[in-house]
């Protein structure tokens, strides 16, 4: 029994044993502790330093990259939309619409919105932009961008179309599209705008600053998938100012009817008319052709565009005469009755001549009468030259009339220094010198404003507008040189110039074409300056035919008949009574 205990004992202990050894044998020894604690070091540092980075990139997005993020964000989520401004009419002197603007849509798309779009949206779309979907393509390609123009000026019923087909990304922003009421009537005076609502020509151009007022702003707020969710107006816009201008559209219309019939008559190169007020200097009516029509600017050429009378510069010829002569009368050289030889004479090597002498004497009444370039010259060569050229400057020949008109000319005169006397003489009787068409109008405000020149303006003028004037000869020289032109009118070269119930006055002229330094013996210019009723001037008429083809190309048969349609229908409508009255006793 003791032995079975004993037996039972020593196999309770060598159990005991055996869990002992296999306990120390797990038992952790200090180089296991080591390498745990050394992997918990390693978890901590990497933990700490992908904190330390996380923390650096939100450091360095707020702050060095905060404004770019902001940008982006703005730029996929929020967006300024400028409100367009109703650019200003322009209207003529008695209110009626040159120009007006009228509503229209522009389609735009943001580009990095719009998803990869079919076949049948990208043909829809195109359709209704009328655009190839090779242009489409084109357009939408760069995702970098979020704004584009699709098409601009668009009808809003046209616009509406293509918003009907539902595309996210594409939107419709109201603008302006500028609408001219004469067309080509009055095309090279208000001139026209670009596809930005700016004007490039014309009054749109000279007085952009007032006409195109200050565009607003919008905001608009999208979700995630492009919707707009909000719009905010942040500001208004500002239309822009009302020009009045001097035309009046009664007597455009005249003066372009009357040049458009001479022009297609003499089936000429172009052709010019100008309409001043004779006591303001302000234009009533000016006019070129060929024209163009500004509502609809397709196949226009150069030519078209060019508005001749303020930017072409001619040799003037005999229209320069009146100018020289009343010079010499208002210092007292010459007076209407002194008599001049007017034979053929040598001024240095050249021959100068008339075209049409009837004897061998004139005074200068007759001079201007007959239109003689050789007692022209003899009278212009009474000057020194610095003299001359001093004068002529003062009437505007040679110099910009700054009427703010773009491209407007100075026309060409040599300085007095470079002057032979040939030059002198030839610049007398209109050669050698060359002016355009509105600076020729604007020296005969000479005669008509009691010797005061005015300037030349396309704006109205008001009861509180201060108008100066240069007194360049006596109210007296300039009363004479009214009745000498008129008498050149009534019985002498502007016969033509004639009309039915108003006195007139004035001067032709015929130059030969300077081309290449040379002047062209087949080619010429014919022109008449003058106004009415010639006593008492109401306006100011000149008008040139640039190369006639079909019968006379001289002044008098080209220029003179379209001043006297312009007069005869421009007076009328002015209610100006008529004075058909004799004048030839005014001036002995």
């Amino acid at each position: 029994m003791i032995l079975e205990n004993q037996n039972e004992l020593n196999k309770f202990y060598t159990k005991i044993k055996r869990q002992e050894l296999s306990l120390n044998v797990n038992k952790p020894t200090a180089r296991t502790f080591t390498k745990a604690r050394d992997r918990m070091t390693i978890v901590n540092v990497l933990a700490m330093a992908l904190t330390v980075a996380v923390c650096g990139r939100l450091i360095y997005l707020n702050t060095v990259k905060s404004t770019f993020l902001e940008k982006q964000l703005n730029t996929r989520v929020m967006r300024s939309i400028t409100i367009p401004a109703m650019r200003g009419t322009i209207v003529d002197r008695n209110g009626q619409p040159l120009a007006v603007s009228t509503p229209v849509n522009a389609i735009w798309a943001d580009p990095s919105s719009i998803d990869h779009l079919n076949t049948n949206q990208l043909k829809d779309l195109a359709t209704a932009l009328g655009l190839s979907v090779q242009e489409l393509n084109s357009k939408l390609s760069d995702k970098n961008k979020t704004f584009i123009y699709l098409k601009r000026a668009m009808s809003p019923e046209n616009a509406d179309k293509v918003l009907a087909l539902d595309i996210p990304g594409v939107y419709k922003m109201q603008e302006y599209r500028r609408f001219y009421p004469s067309g080509e009537v009055t095309a090279h005076v208000v001139g026209f705008n670009n596809v930005d609502d700016q004007g490039i020509d014309g009054m749109e151009y000279k007085s952009n600053q007032l006409l195109k007022g200050a565009n607003g702003s919008r905001q608009i707020v999208r979700d995630l998938k492009g919707n707009v969710v909000s719009t905010d107006v942040l500001q208004n816009a500002k239309e822009g100012s009302q020009v009045s201008l001097s035309i009046d559209s009664r007597l455009q219309y005249i003066a372009y009817n009357a040049l458009k019939a001479q022009v297609d008559k003499s089936q000429a190169k172009s052709g010019s008319a100008v309409v001043l007020d004779a006591h303001t200097g302000e234009v009533l009516a000016m006019v070129n052709l060929p024209t163009y029509n500004p509502n609809s600017r397709n196949n226009i050429t150069p030519e078209m565009l060019k508005n001749s009378a303020a930017v072409n510069a001619f040799d003037p010829g005999s229209t320069m005469k009146p100018i020289v002569v009343a010079k010499a009368l208002d210092d007292g050289l010459i007076t209407p009755s002194t008599q001049f030889n007017i034979n053929p004479y040598y001024v240095g090597p050249k021959r100068i001549v008339d075209d049409h002498q009837r004897s061998s004497t004139a005074n200068v009444t007759e001079i201007i009468q007959r239109s003689s370039n050789v007692g022209t010259s003899k009278i212009g060569m009474m000057y020194k030259p610095e003299v001359l050229w001093n004068y002529f400057h003062e009437v505007g020949i040679g110099t910009k009339l700054n009427t703010g008109f773009p491209g407007e000319t100075n026309g060409v005169m040599l300085p007095w220094q470079k002057w032979y006397p040939i030059d002198q003489a030839l610049m007398s009787f209109g050669y050698g010198v060359t002016a355009s068409l509105m600076q020729m109008a604007h020296a005969y405000t000479l005669f008509t404003n009691n010797g005061c020149v005015l300037p030349v303006t396309f704006d109205k003028v008001t009861s509180d507008s201060n108008l100066e004037c240069q007194q360049v000869i006596s109210p007296k020289s300039a009363e004479t040189m009214r009745v000498m032109l008129s008498k050149t009118v009534e019985d002498g070269t502007g016969r033509t110039a004639q009309t039915a119930d108003y006195t007139a006055a004035g001067k032709t002229g015929t130059a030969q074409v300077l081309q290449n330094g040379r002047y062209l013996t087949n080619q010429h210019i014919g022109s008449f300056v003058g106004f009415a009723p010639a006593i008492d001037p109401k306006i100011i008429v000149a008008v040139t035919i640039d190369r006639p083809t079909v019968g006379s190309y001289y002044g008098a048969q080209t220029a003179s008949p379209v001043f006297a349609k312009i007069v005869q229908e421009s007076l009328k409508t002015m209610k100006v009574k008529p004075d058909k009255i004799a004048i030839n006793t005014l001036v002995q």
